[in-house]
């Protein structure tokens, strides 16, 4: 199988026995990534320092830190991630979710089985607080037909869940700045720049939601980032006004409803 490195980001504001759940998933896996490329996005808590340079002496050879002076966002901060990979086969990795035991294996699998392949996700399991403890699922579509239609409306790719080739993500651009929507953003220049598409019908990751990710999807700040991003996706020409025009509208509902309403919606309506 191919060599393949790990992205993470990681910031001030996440929980260290998230992150140490996280990368004990990663050092668990049945093929083992031959690197994790973790971004501080900014300084971060003596805590997360120490937890961090505790893997990194256990796994020497396994961790590369990239160190940013001040916060700049998911999308910058993967960006120079994706520039500090090693290898071809990029896996990304949210640093509070779980990766199931075989998910480098199945997804490394594909990439061999289609030299042609360009980026392969999966489906999720979502939780609260207990991993085994299962909420919500969000599915996706499986073939490259289908997500290409699917994405003109809604995320074909559970970000954390994706692993695709280096030269397919710098040669559509790479992750930019769009907040909230850096992965929907790469995801439509991608597919407009040819990429071959697949998802994995299991649920390869568990995915954290929890009370605070629900109060994140909502109010005027984040309605306005997300309209704003769906509008830069507009102008790539992946998707029509109409596109744009429905998307904001139902998100303009979710976004301004109370949380627990919108906890509903996440889990019952938009998630299965």
């Amino acid at each position: 199988m191919a060599q393949l490195s790990v992205l993470m980001s990681i910031y001030i504001n996440e929980k260290t026995e998230y992150v140490q759940a996280c990368f004990e998933s990663l050092l668990g896996q049945t093929v083992q990534a031959d690197e994790w490329v973790i971004v501080e996005d900014g300084p971060l808590t003596a805590e997360m320092y120490k937890l961090i340079n505790r893997f990194q002496m256990e796994h020497p050879e396994l961790i590369k830190r990239v160190k940013l002076n001040s916060n700049q966002g998911l999308g910058i901060a993967l960006r120079i991630g994706v520039e500090n990979c090693s290898n071809e086969i990029i896996a990304r990795m949210d640093t509070d979710d779980i990766a199931r035991q075989d998910r480098f294996e199945k997804q490394l699998k594909e990439f061999d089985i289609d030299p042609e392949l360009d980026i392969c996700g999966s489906q999720i399991d979502e939780f609260d607080d207990d991993p085994d403890i299962i909420v919500s699922k969000r599915i996706v579509p499986i073939k490259h037909e289908d997500i290409i239609e699917y994405q003109k409306l809604r995320d074909a790719f559970n970000h954390m869940t994706v692993m695709y080739k280096k030269k397919a993500v710098l040669s559509a651009g790479n992750y930019q700045k769009c907040p909230l929507m850096e992965d929907t953003y790469l995801w439509a220049r991608m597919i407009m720049n040819g990429s071959k598409c697949l998802n994995i019908d299991e649920a390869l990751v568990h995915v954290r939601i929890g009370k605070e990710m629900i109060k994140r999807r909502g109010g005027w700040d984040y309605l306005k980032k997300y309209c704003y991003g769906q509008k830069m996706v507009h102008k790539t020409g992946y998707t029509s006004w109409f596109n744009y025009i429905y998307i904001s509208s139902i998100q303009f509902f979710v976004a301004l409803m109370p949380s627990g309403m919108r906890a509903i919606v996440f889990k019952k309506l938009l998630h299965k």
